[in-house]
């Protein structure tokens, strides 16, 4: 059925245009009013081509607006693929994610996340690839397909992010080498001239909460997550981080850093950089920290409604117009129990390198 629409339609797309001009010149060639000088006459042609002209207008713009939607549709259900919906609830965590788009009519961006239940603990992803579109998109499944391997397999998170890193360089050399197929050069080549695609980066957040709440991250140039803890929202280490996936390599030691426990009830926010960067009329930035706490302040305290909150308030604060692409993960300890502690347990605090 659909081999037989397909045709049809675009048999008609070719076929109306063709008529209507087809149906003007013969009204020229053949028409005794055409062929008179007078007033009257040249009216009547000039409306009779005018309303040609304009239906050939309308024609291609709505031909242009139907494939526009199948590439909007074609974009938003191969983002879907890669970022499937998350479950509200993962291993005991209370999971709740949004998106919030720079621009309207975009479906695609470079924002990535997931959050898997692994026999090591919880693991969770949080990343923005430098850039939009179908580029980026595929920076987007080129690093979720391998974390949703390495997750499960490694059982260390240092091997998860080295596997994140070759998953990232691999795509990237077979980008570069589609880009330039006849130059015979590989992006490793010392002769190979400067791409586009040699100074793409990714920021990377790695996550494990373990089945006793203790966490341990892995930051390569992300923001750090905040911690609501009551009425207060505390970035969830001030570590230095490293450097972003891309332009360098990382170290040969890959310490995790401890993150102490997330105890029952409290809340961890994940977001990309953009929730931070947002500015409005007067340049001033979002006050995401003003925002995690007010939300914290209704009880209880829910992953949705903390999203509800601070969209709302980043939407007030950017007059609804955004310049950057958002992506906030909020998880909530829902376990009845914790070893390490209960609310009000004091937090050891994680040292500064």
């Amino acid at each position: 059925m659909f081999g037989i629409r397909r045709p049809l339609r675009r048999a008609l797309s070719l076929g109306l245009p063709t008529a209507w001009g087809a149906l003007a010149i013969t009204y020229k060639l053949t028409c005794p009013l055409a062929q008179q000088d007078g007033l009257g006459a040249r009216l009547v042609t000039s409306a009779v081509f005018f309303a040609v002209g304009t239906g050939l207008i309308l024609h291609v713009r709505q031909t242009l607006l139907r494939e526009l939607k199948q590439a909007r549709r074609i974009a938003g259900a191969a983002q879907r693929v890669l970022l499937r919906p998350l479950p509200p609830r993962v291993d005991g965590l209370n999971v709740a994610v949004a998106q919030l788009s720079a621009d309207r009519g975009a479906t695609v961006g470079g924002d990535l996340y997931e959050v898997i239940a692994t026999e090591h603990g919880v693991r969770v992803v949080m990343g923005d690839v430098r850039g939009h579109g179908l580029s980026a998109l595929s920076t987007v499944a080129a690093l979720l397909g391998s974390f949703r391997e390495a997750a499960h397999d490694e059982a260390d998170l240092a091997l998860v992010l080295r596997r994140l890193e070759r998953a990232l360089a691999r795509h990237l050399r077979e980008r570069a080498r589609d880009a330039h197929p006849a130059s015979g050069l590989t992006p490793d080549t010392p002769d190979t001239p400067p791409t586009p695609v040699a100074e793409e980066f990714v920021t990377v957040l790695l996550l494990e909460i373990g089945r006793d709440g203790g966490m341990r991250a892995l930051n390569c140039g992300h923001p750090w997550p905040y911690l609501l803890s009551g009425p207060r929202a505390e970035p969830l280490s001030r570590a230095d981080p490293l450097p972003p996936l891309g332009p360098f390599p990382l170290p040969p030691a890959l310490p995790t850093t401890p993150c102490g426990p997330l105890v029952h009830g409290e809340c961890l926010v994940l977001f990309t950089d953009g929730a931070e960067d947002a500015r409005d009329a007067r340049g001033r930035f979002f006050p995401l920290p003003a925002a995690l706490a007010k939300a914290a302040h209704d009880h209880p305290v829910s992953p949705q409604q903390i999203l509800r909150t601070v969209l709302a308030a980043l939407l007030r604060h950017t007059a609804g117009r955004p310049t950057d692409d958002v992506a906030l993960l909020v998880l909530q300890n829902g376990r009845e129990c914790n070893l390490l502690g209960a609310r009000g347990t004091a937090r050891q605090a994680t040292p500064h390198p």
